[in-house]
């Protein structure tokens, strides 16, 4: 669409939604994106489906799965970083908490996401379920010590060094577009 008003998206779709069975949105970035699923899915009783958020976080939950068999871990015992607090890393931290993850740390440019930091509405709600000790620091210190870093935010975030920082066994899905 020839625009990135979230009312007009939103308008625009519900008048051709009758004619699908579904909606997939794409390319709409954070927060807009969250923005434009909630409207739409309160006015249609059809599946609305963002692929940057649910896509992303549903192959990334299956990757992570598996690498925790291999490595012998539970969900529930691990450490994760994610890198990048937009709609996919929102929608990843999100599944993987679902899913029983509960020690999940969230960083953006500016390093660890906290209540103090966060930037907009939907950071200050991944910053309700994550980051419980109201952590400061680099993405460096959020490293130290980590089970899982997923990184969905820009490359060149990460360095070999700050990876030899995080637990034996870690596991690393470095998922930014270059």
């Amino acid at each position: 669409l020839a625009t990135k008003d979230v009312d007009e998206i939103v308008e625009t779709v519900v008048r051709i939604a009758p004619g699908f069975g579904g909606i997939n949105l794409e390319d709409i970035a954070a927060p807009r994106c969250f923005e434009v699923e909630a409207k739409l899915t309160e006015r249609l009783d059809i599946p609305v489906f963002h692929d940057d958020q649910h896509g992303t976080a549903i192959v990334l939950l299956a990757a992570l799965i598996n690498a925790l068999k291999i490595v012998d871990k539970k969900i529930g015992d691990i450490k994760v970083v994610i890198s990048g607090a937009g709609s996919a890393g929102s929608a990843i931290g999100n599944l993987i908490m679902r899913y029983g993850a509960r020690n999940v740390i969230f960083c953006d440019r500016n390093g660890i996401l906290n209540k103090d930091t966060a930037i907009n509405d939907a950071q200050l709600k991944l910053c309700e379920i994550t980051n419980l000790g109201n952590l400061h620091g680099t993405i460096a210190d959020a490293l130290k010590g980590t089970d899982v870093f997923i990184g969905v935010s820009a490359p060149g975030i990460v360095t070999p060094d700050m990876i030899n920082t995080m637990n034996h066994d870690a596991i690393a899905f470095p998922m930014a577009n270059p």
